[in-house]
């Protein structure tokens, strides 16, 4: 019998999704046959929503709060975020400027999708998180990655001059999350005030994804792209409740963008998710204005562990850690092992994930050329774990390069 072909368009093929799933789902087996299994792959706070945030929740659904809301999100949660904003970063922000989002990669699909036309240019350092490529390939758009600059001991940094050098007449975006996944490195003033001057001058819209913005550890200070003075001219900016209340499954972002903007993404927005999970929206709001003692308390958790795993690390063989700066994210060079070892970073994570039972992610799990020889490790898991398993690494990389 003859069956329909249902012929996907062409960009669908160009896409791919988050391949760091598939190491998980290895060490979700592996676990499952009984072996101690120590992951460093997982990208989500291992602490619990507090407790006022998921007893709003409650409150809103024994209150019959079920329906259907605004497809930009409820006023009361547009204004709490535009106030968290302004007081934190005298950002100008008005509600009506807002759309409230399911997660922000909701946001991102918007925001790209508004922006983005077939044929046009998105430029993505190198490595970095893998949603700004993919959506970009989705709407006919070619993804430009440029390499960022590695220090040993330092991290990485953004190379300002390679970003102006790739820019093009096709050029329509440049993506940037900070803090960074993957790296865990905070892009200074400098280096911002640097790419803000080329968009202005080039007439390109910065996508700026701050959703670690809580997230930290060293001595220099945070700066928001928000802080510069007329950002809403060349910015769309995306952030959300994930990271800095741990709430990731509550799926609740936002878009910031110039008020006229606003409708045409409504009308994308209400043909693809309704509007925001009602119930959720009323969490958001006691998340901005309740308690942030435990994200204080979590964040300083994060810092000490950041610590443990460079100090453990150190003494690896091959491998260059350095100290994460923001996130929870180390992504140490691993060039040295590979070549001492004649192993690709696949077989080198598959190696300490069958032998050694720890999952660390490659450096090819993100988009772009510079992750062969890179590995990513979350240290959004228990010091006890971290402490084991950076451990195990170090035991690890002395046995494999052993003679």
């Amino acid at each position: 019998m003859n069956r329909p072909t249902l012929d996907l368009q062409p960009t669908m093929y160009d896409i791919s999704g988050e391949t760091a799933f598939v190491f998980l789902a290895i060490a979700r087996e592996l676990a499952a046959q009984g072996r101690r299994i120590i992951s460093f792959g997982i990208g989500q706070p291992d602490f619990p929503t507090p407790k006022h945030i998921i007893e709003e929740a409650k409150k809103a659904l024994d209150e019959g709060f079920t329906g259907y809301t605004e497809t930009a999100g409820i006023p009361e949660l547009r204004q709490a975020i535009a106030d968290y904003l302004n007081s934190r970063y005298n950002a100008g922000v008005d509600k009506d400027e807002i759309v409230v989002t399911p997660g922000a990669k909701a946001a991102i699909f918007l925001a790209i999708a508004a922006y983005v036309r077939p044929g046009e240019e998105v430029i993505v350092p190198d490595p970095s998180y893998y949603a700004y490529s993919q959506i970009s390939k989705f709407f006919g758009a070619k993804p430009v990655y440029v390499p960022m600059n590695f220090e040993p001991d330092k991290g990485f940094s953004l190379d300002i001059e390679k970003i102006e050098e790739a820019i093009t007449d096709k050029t329509r975006i440049i993506a940037i999350n900070n803090p960074h996944n993957p790296t865990g490195s905070i892009f200074d003033k400098d280096q911002l005030e640097a790419l803000y001057d080329i968009a202005k001058k080039k007439n390109i819209l910065l996508l700026f994804d701050e959703i670690y913005d809580n997230f930290v550890y060293q001595e220099e200070k945070f700066t928001s792209i928000l802080t510069f003075s007329d950002w809403k001219d060349y910015v769309a900016y995306v952030n959300g409740f994930s990271k800095t209340f741990s709430m990731t499954g509550w799926r609740l972002g936002y878009l910031v963008v110039r008020k006229e903007v606003i409708p045409r993404l409504l009308d994308l927005a209400v043909s693809m998710y309704s509007c925001p999970t009602s119930f959720v929206q009323k969490a958001g709001i006691a998340a901005l204005k309740g308690d942030w003692r435990p994200v204080q308390e979590m964040i300083n958790e994060f810092k000490r562990r950041s610590i443990l795993l460079y100090e453990i690390l150190k003494d690896a063989t091959g491998i260059e850690p350095y100290k994460p700066h923001g996130a929870f994210y180390m992504f140490p060079r691993v060039k040295k092992l590979l070549e001492e070892t004649g192993m690709n970073v696949e077989d080198l994570v598959k190696k300490l994930l069958y032998d050694y039972g720890i999952v660390v992610l490659p450096g090819t799990s993100f988009p772009g050329n510079t992750g062969k020889d890179y590995i990513r490790l979350s240290f959004a898991t228990s010091t006890k774990d971290i402490d084991e398993g950076a451990r195990i690494i170090v035991n690890a990389t002395k046995e494999l390069t052993r003679k």
